[in-house]
């Protein structure tokens, strides 16, 4: 896709004068040239063009809020001049995987007061001798040269601070939750459990045994019952032999 048609989509019908970032990595720039970009994008902080096939950056529009510039893996050996002309307040700016080759040409980035971040990798301006302490020497305002400073201590990460900020701002609920405390209540759970258990089955032999001894009583009260039955039958047959001796 040519790099015009894909900054359009980009806008999503928005207006140029929203757009605070904007991507068209691996678009295409049939004369090498920046195309469909203009000074409408006026509130434009950061720029990403990586890997388009640029060759040059004289049509690149003034763009005075640009503070981050990825121009990483392109065909650039010249016309940085045009970055503090339209870009003065750039303090990230990534040149890595270009066709830098010579000290001079950064030369031109001395105008960047604010520059405080510069990536040539990949560039065959690395392989020259006492490169990195011939740029720092050369563009002073600069802390971090491919990533390091000069004492070798690592550019901070300011997106994964962010991320971790975040991280820290939306950790989870605000009540504080132990190990020990889980397995505290995972025990008493287990032990009502077992206690609660051990209740119903007691309850239900109590239960069993007063059954039985209601079934006891009933048959001892059957029992009872019979033998009086038996008695006064027995009564009643020796009243009748009475009576027939009589006659």
């Amino acid at each position: 896709m040519d790099m015009k048609k894909r900054i359009t989509l980009e806008l999503r019908n928005r207006n140029p004068a929203e757009i605070v970032e904007l991507v068209v990595d691996n678009s295409r720039s049939a004369d090498g040239e920046i195309e469909g970009l203009t000074g409408e994008f006026k509130e434009l902080e950061f720029l990403s063009m990586v890997n388009v096939g640029l060759s040059s950056l004289t049509k690149l529009p003034s763009l005075p809020k640009l503070r981050k510039f990825e121009l990483s893996d392109n065909n650039l050996s010249g016309s940085l001049e045009t970055l503090a002309e339209k870009c003065p307040n750039l303090t990230y700016l990534n040149l890595s995987g270009n066709k830098i080759k010579e000290l001079s040409t950064l030369e031109a980035l001395q105008n960047l007061k604010n520059l405080q971040s510069l990536d040539l990798f990949n560039c065959e301006i690395t392989s020259l001798e006492d490169y990195r302490e011939s740029v720092f020497e050369l563009l002073p305002q600069v802390t971090y040269l491919d990533g390091f400073d000069q004492e070798d201590n690592e550019a901070p990460d300011s997106e994964v601070d962010d991320d971790d900020e975040d991280a820290e701002d939306g950790a989870g609920p605000t009540g504080v939750y132990d190990d020990d405390d889980e397995e505290e209540e995972d025990e008493e759970g287990s032990e009502g459990g077992e206690v609660g258990l051990s209740f119903q089955v007691n309850q239900g032999n109590q239960e069993d045994y007063e059954d039985e001894d209601d079934y006891a009583e009933e048959e001892e009260e059957q029992a009872g019952a019979q033998g009086q039955k038996r008695k006064r039958d027995v009564d009643d047959e020796g009243e009748e032999d009475d009576d027939d001796e009589d006659d």
